[in-house]
């Protein structure tokens, strides 16, 4: 079944948060941070297949906005010549010519609504401006055009860590969707607590019988688990 929470502000996919900081050899002017340097929007347009979300080296997750739900350019999940978010999932391959991933998809929104608005009709996806968005080693942000809130995205080894700004305190919304892209063997959301939420989904697309396994936390209680009435096929 498709899921919503409830929820505002921070989320914590995991635990912890930390920096590295990659060794650049380069003619940089040394009082210049290398880090500065690195544009992760390389690849992300023509055939790329590339992401500019937030990763680290060897680590678990690639944390990064969904623009593009299929298509042999939607491979990673996000292209450059898009305008619409759809949310921003765990899982992204780089430079692949297959789609898989994007598991685990969250959206923070100022409505309670199931749909993605991929088929046209009101959904949750949100316009976004290349003009507010920014990508850094470690480090994404953007800002949702329809529903004014700013979104700040980092990683650890294996941790992925969401800041949600919202215009107000009223109508603060996250959509958690487990059916996301690819076709869903089995997916489930246990409610530990008011600020915790355990689950799997089980997947098949490039990999048959994809397993993933989840945890998150919320710097703010949740007042509700809502589920979508749609039944999965």
């Amino acid at each position: 079944m498709k899921k919503a929470i409830q929820i505002s502000l921070l989320f914590v996919f995991f635990a912890f948060i930390s920096c590295q900081k990659p060794t650049v050899v380069s003619n940089a002017k040394k009082d210049k941070n290398l880090i500065s340097y690195v544009n992760p929007f390389i690849g992300t347009g023509g055939h790329g297949h590339t992401y500019p979300g937030a990763t680290m080296p060897f680590g678990m997750m690639q944390l990064s906005p969904d623009t593009r739900l299929d298509g042999w350019d939607g491979c990673s999940g996000y292209h450059y010549s898009d305008d619409e978010i759809y949310g921003f999932s765990h899982t992204h391959l780089s430079g692949t010519g297959v789609s898989d991933y994007g598991d685990i998809l969250l959206m923070p929104t100022d409505k309670q609504i199931f749909n993605n608005g991929a088929d046209g009709k009101e959904g949750y996806k949100s316009k976004f401006s290349h003009d507010k968005e920014v990508a850094e080693p470690g480090f994404y942000k953007v800002h949702l055009d329809d529903t004014n809130i700013d979104v700040e995205l980092t990683v650890s080894k294996r941790s992925g860590i969401h800041k949600y700004i919202f215009p107000s305190k009223e109508n603060q919304f996250v959509i958690l969707d487990l059916l996301h892209r690819d076709k869903v063997l089995d997916a489930k959301i246990n409610r530990v607590s008011d600020t915790e939420l355990t689950g799997h989904r089980f997947s098949s697309a490039w990999a048959t019988d994809q397993r993933l396994f989840f945890a998150i936390e919320t710097s703010h209680s949740f007042s509700d688990v809502l589920q979508s009435p749609e039944k999965k096929e």
